[in-house]
């Protein structure tokens, strides 16, 4: 039992060695998570008064690069809706951003000629070069590939169906909506219309209707 006392002690200092992150991280974290989410859900004020607190966090760093982060995060959300905005919040900032921020700006925009894949994140590499959204786990991160490749011409039919059953799955009304939008503009082109009526009524129940 002598060593107890000791063993507490040598705790407390390995504790004591490792600060905590400053409140700014935690907050703004907690803040852009739950703007995520609510966008995704289609709770458009709940999600912008909840960017509005990351932002501003992050804003009190004096950190260019830390406020560019956040309106990336913001700008990946959208495309995983297939909106696309051109990320002004993000453009503001893109002269001090850095390196790797400037090239998953360009990913979700769709520019992929002469981008620097390795400073991608890494689940994200692999997509530039035609590989499958089925290898993203993390189904934020899987609609946000689906919506790149939307953006840059290089979407198949497969990659429409899992957008849609993933955002389905997660319960995201928003992209939801929207990926059912282009099944449905892609049934209307191949004329069938026994496809389009399901998927339109598939659409009316998901908005609530």
């Amino acid at each position: 039992m002598k060593c107890l006392p000791l063993m507490i002690a040598a705790l407390l200092a390995g504790c004591a060695s490792k600060p905590l992150p400053p409140d700014w991280q935690a907050n703004a974290k907690g803040a852009l998570d739950a703007s995520v989410d609510d966008y995704l859900k289609g709770h458009t004020a709940a999600s912008n008064a909840e960017f509005r607190e990351a932002r501003a966090e992050t804003t009190a760093t004096g950190r260019p690069d830390h406020v560019a982060q956040v309106e990336l995060v913001r700008c990946a959300a959208q495309v995983a809706s297939l909106v696309f905005e051109d990320c002004p919040g993000y453009a503001a900032l893109a002269p001090d951003a850095t390196p790797a921020q400037r090239a998953y700006a360009a990913y979700l925009a769709g520019q992929w000629d002469g981008l620097e894949v390795a400073l991608l994140p890494e689940q994200h590499r692999a997509i530039v070069s035609g590989g499958a959204l089925d290898s993203i786990a993390d189904p934020l991160a899987r609609l946000v590939a689906a919506g790149a490749q939307f953006k840059a011409s290089r979407i198949t039919p497969a990659g429409i169906a899992l957008a849609v059953d993933t955002a389905s799955t997660q319960g995201w009304r928003r992209p939801l909506l929207a990926w059912l939008g282009v099944q449905a503009q892609r049934a209307e082109a191949a004329g069938d219309t026994a496809a389009q009526a399901a998927i339109e009524r598939r659409r009316k129940l998901a908005g609530g209707q």
